[in-house]
């Protein structure tokens, strides 16, 4: 078995000597990769803390969000450029990482990527700022007075390593409102922040030091408080109980910004289910299961398929089975730990032994699997790893309080209906608690500026401040052309 080494994180004002590092082993096929994460003390901690807020304050901060942008931009066209080498390194390696299918991770890289290019990233601040130059200095305010944006004194960053390259969206959000960061590594995905701190370090050098990638195990000790307690906003990716555990860390002053379990699900209406239109539907609906294996918070577990088109539920959940089986023969599905076959077993019995005319479709041993229930089921999660539910509805209508139920975990909503009927949907759905809702297909893939989990992603890491009209009255006898 051939052995390859990388070291992780990015460390600016630290030398790597006076650092220990610990081995994150990775194997697929017969490779075996040794990822070196950083590991560091309180003191060392706090340091980094003090080296990116005080290198922030004299450079990013006083550049213009234009200028940042331009700068981002550039670091993303270089990612998206095959040849270049961190681009090379990031096919190379990330399919080791996260098992994914090679192919796989290099499309999902590029239209991922494609996502933060300049163009969508001035899109990105105008959809939380109707005037993005408060992120820039005090602006005309519409009551009088005028009003700017400040960004965290230190954004601290837990990232969940479950999607390759996850990091960048908070990344380059806190970029966008001039916040030092420092990240925190996931140990299932320690690769891709470190190489774009180095690349934007390279496309953008006074932006070197502005941010640091970091690494501790778990929800971290002594050396994990302190950067809790120097940050004073926390954004953070991973499970619900991964995140109540991080909220007992935070000092109650701390702004917690968490994304935890989230559930996807599909609705297909009868205008969709023709000979013609129902085989695209249900390919573009094996896209949204398989692009890594349903890990996403974006994901679908349920589809609802409405009757009374000229293909029946039953009719899309055989199309669905068959594109997912097509999908397996290009982008295979990654190899599971005991653990995972085990869940995708345990959800397979359910689906066997249950009373609700529920059918598994597919082989026995497939890499995939549907479920197709004839009677209403509530949205629920499923075993992951290509496993998804199809439910045949009298109405879509039907299907709203089915989805209600999990109003705690809703996200996305993949709608194929026609436009009077989306709007419609869209209303009991937003009611419902669904905060995007986009075309199947797309589920996996959501636009530049998208509200995540129904929040801003750039007007909640930020505080206003206003200068008053009444202070700009009293001021005006103190100017000298007042004499």
């Amino acid at each position: 078995m051939t052995t390859e080494r990388i070291t992780a994180g990015y460390l600016p004002g630290l030398r790597e000597e006076d650092v220990q590092w610990r081995i994150l082993p990775f194997e697929r096929d017969d490779l075996r990769l040794e990822v070196s994460v950083p590991v560091l003390t309180g003191a060392q901690m706090r340091a980094l803390a003090a080296h990116v807020r005080q290198a922030a304050d004299y450079h990013l901060k006083a550049l213009p969000v234009a200028e940042i942008i331009s700068a981002i931009d550039r670091a993303i066209a270089r990612l998206l450029d095959r040849n270049d080498p961190y681009r090379c390194l990031a096919e190379t390696w990330l399919p080791v990482t996260s098992g994914y299918d090679a192919d796989m991770v290099r499309l999902g890289l590029t239209g991922f990527l494609k996502t933060f290019r300049a163009a969508q990233l001035r899109r990105f601040v105008a959809e939380d700022f109707a005037n993005p130059a408060v992120l820039d200095g005090f602006q005309p305010a519409p009551k009088g007075g005028a009003v700017r944006a400040f960004g965290p004194k230190l954004l601290a960053h837990v990232w969940a390593g479950n999607v390759p390259a996850l990091s960048l969206w908070s990344l380059v959000c806190s970029l966008l409102v001039k916040a030092p960061s420092v990240g925190k590594l996931a140990s299932a995905e320690p690769l891709f922040a470190g190489w774009f701190a180095r690349l934007l370090a390279e496309v953008h050098p006074p932006l070197a030091d502005c941010l640091a990638i970091v690494w501790w195990s778990g929800a971290g000790g002594e050396d994990a408080n302190a950067i809790y307690t120097e940050a004073d906003t926390v954004l953070a990716y991973g499970t619900n109980q991964t995140l109540d555990i991080l909220r007992r860390h935070l000092p109650v002053t701390t702004r917690f910004l968490p994304h935890g379990h989230r559930l996807g699900f599909g609705m297909v209406g009868a205008a969709a289910l023709d000979t013609l239109k129902a085989p695209a539907v249900a390919r573009l609906a094996a896209w949204d299961v398989m692009r890594y294996d349903q890990q996403g918070c974006y994901s679908p577990h349920t589809f609802y398929v409405e009757r009374g088109g000229s293909v029946p539920p039953r009719a899309f959940a055989d199309y669905l089975s068959a594109e997912l089986a097509n999908l397996q023969r290009r982008f295979a599905r990654r190899s599971l730990a005991l653990e995972e076959r085990a869940a995708i077993a345990k959800w397979q019995q359910a689906m066997e032994w249950s009373d609700k005319e529920q059918q598994l479709l597919g082989p026995v041993d497939a890499a995939w699997r549907v479920a197709y229930s004839d009677s209403l089921q509530p949205l629920t999660p499923t075993a992951l790893y290509r496993t998804v539910t199809v439910v045949g509805v009298d109405s879509l209508d039907a299907a709203v309080p089915m989805v209600t139920v999990r109003r705690e975990f809703l996200q996305t909503a993949g709608i194929a209906a026609p436009p009077e009927e989306l709007y419609r949907l869209a209303g009991l759905l937003g009611a419902a608690g669904v905060t995007r809702i986009c075309a199947i297909g797309a589920m996996s893939t959501p636009e530049a500026g998208w509200h995540h989990d129904g929040r801003f992603n750039l007007l909640d890491l930020v505080r206003m401040a206003e200068i008053e009209q009444s202070a700009e009255v009293a001021a005006q006898p103190f100017a000298l052309y007042s004499e």
